[in-house]
């Protein structure tokens, strides 16, 4: 396993900022991500294809017994993870974020290892299937603040851009994936072989976090307040900041009216105009290589330009594109306003996460993670009961104009913001007077 310091860069190039000496071949080479970086994404990967293949056996487990005991296992995991997420945030900004990480991992290791015994035994009961989604949910609760606050610990900030998008598309792809591999896992072994597949996954992850160490020290939280106090801190801070205020405000309406479009009001589109259910595929589809294509450009460029100017102008861009697929007259038009909402969310995607991570007080990585996924979760599960009842009301297409008109609407309203619009977070090296930052000297345990 590699150590943290695994390659000998200059100051400037271990900022992710070219190196005065040697040509544009050296300068390449050292802005590389870090080893130390690459093995932690390959370890939390893994235990998301373990992840995805879990969950779908706890849903195909749950509806075997109907809707109604589905949805209760669903919520089982959810309830938890929004109402302790804040706490998770404090948890992992007092503790360290990496040990958080190790403890969940390890319990996860457990709780697989245990439902799988168990699911061998007694099938899968409702009541075994709601006692795991709400384990799952807490330690979800911890493990996620603590996660999104890793590559602020384990790479420079000017590499944030680079280091998130190529996260973000390896999800993209065990997301695609993983969902025919549950299918097959499940078929083949049931629930008790899909937990024994996340226990694997987890004790691999398990072992790549026990070996690799953050890059950068970052202040901890006093334990001299409680929890509580320091979660709701978390808040203040976030919603205090000039720049965080508007990047989690975008980040919300990003989340209650473009999500949305894909997952829900697509294929209710698709039905209105009775186009198939292949068509809404190709629509999604669409949406998923302008995304991916745009990701993939950062991961191998970097940023694009000022990350606050370029996610609210994305907003814009991914209205325009919701607006030309209310309006399509056939699949062809859909699916060329899917491309363009995909790139519209992947600039957003792109930016506005490497933005707010990049932002935050180093005192406060894992609180302001956890402000965002919260902002992103509750809009999320506010604005598609909301939407699906419009859709009841007015139908798909004028729900669609309404989204596009908020996005359009949110998106000028970020631009107007001098703050977001001028932040240029990732564009400078880190190492800045009033904010050094500390590389560690070792990179294994």
């Amino acid at each position: 396993m590699p150590t943290g310091d695994e390659t000998a860069e200059s100051p400037g190039a271990a900022c992710g900022v070219p190196s005065a000496q040697g040509g544009g071949r050296h300068s390449r080479v050292q802005e590389r991500l870090p080893r130390s970086y690459l093995w932690w994404l390959v370890g939390i990967l893994v235990s998301l294809v373990g992840n995805v293949v879990f969950y779908f056996a706890l849903g195909w487990a749950a509806s075997a017994y109907g809707g109604s005991v589905a949805g209760l296992v669903l919520s089982a995991v959810t309830l938890p993870r929004v109402l302790l997420l804040l706490v998770g945030g404090a948890v992992g900004d007092r503790v360290s974020a990496r040990r958080v990480l190790i403890t969940g991992d390890a319990v996860m290791l457990v709780l697989s290892l245990g439902l799988a015994t168990l699911a061998h035994h007694l099938g899968a009961p409702p009541w075994l299937l709601i006692a795991t989604g709400i384990a799952v949910g807490v330690v979800d609760a911890l493990y996620l603040p603590a996660s999104g606050s890793m590559p602020r610990r384990m790479v420079a900030e000017a590499q944030l851009p680079r280091a998130l998008s190529l996260r973000q598309v390896g999800g993209q792809v065990i997301t695609m994936g993983g969902g025919p591999l549950g299918g097959v896992l499940v078929g083949l072994a049931g629930l008790a072989g899909a937990a024994a597949f996340n226990a694997v996954t987890f004790a691999f992850t398990l072992i790549v976090l026990a070996l690799v160490r953050p890059r950068y020290e970052a202040a901890r939280s006093s334990a001299a307040a409680g929890l509580l106090k320091e979660a709701m801190d978390g808040v203040r801070v976030a919603f205090a900041h000039p720049v965080l205020r508007p990047g989690l405000c975008l980040t919300g309406f990003a989340a209650g009216f473009l999500l949305p479009v894909l997952s829900l009001l697509v294929p209710l589109l698709a039905r209105e105009r009775e186009w198939g259910a292949g068509a809404a595929g190709l629509v999604i589809g669409a949406q998923g290589v302008g995304m991916v294509a745009i990701t993939l450009v950062v991961v191998r460029r970097g940023p694009l330009g000022r990350p606050g100017l370029l996610s609210a102008g994305a907003l814009v861009l991914a209205g325009a594109g919701v607006l030309a697929l209310a309006l399509a007259p056939g699949t062809a038009g859909a699916v060329t306003a899917g491309v363009v909402v995909g790139v519209g969310n992947g600039i957003f995607s792109a930016h506005i996460a490497p933005l707010v991570l990049a932002a935050a007080p180093e005192s406060h990585l894992s609180r302001v993670q956890a402000v965002l996924v919260l902002v992103q979760s509750l809009a999320l599960l506010l604005m598609n009961s909301v939407l699906g009842a419009f859709v009841d009301l007015e139908g798909a297409t004028v729900v669609l104009v309404a989204c596009a008109v908020m996005l359009v609407g949110v998106g000028l309203a970020g631009l107007a913001s001098g703050p977001l619009r001028n932040d240029r977070t990732g564009l400078r090296p880190p190492a800045e007077p009033g904010r050094p930052r500390r590389p560690r000297t070792g990179g294994t345990a």
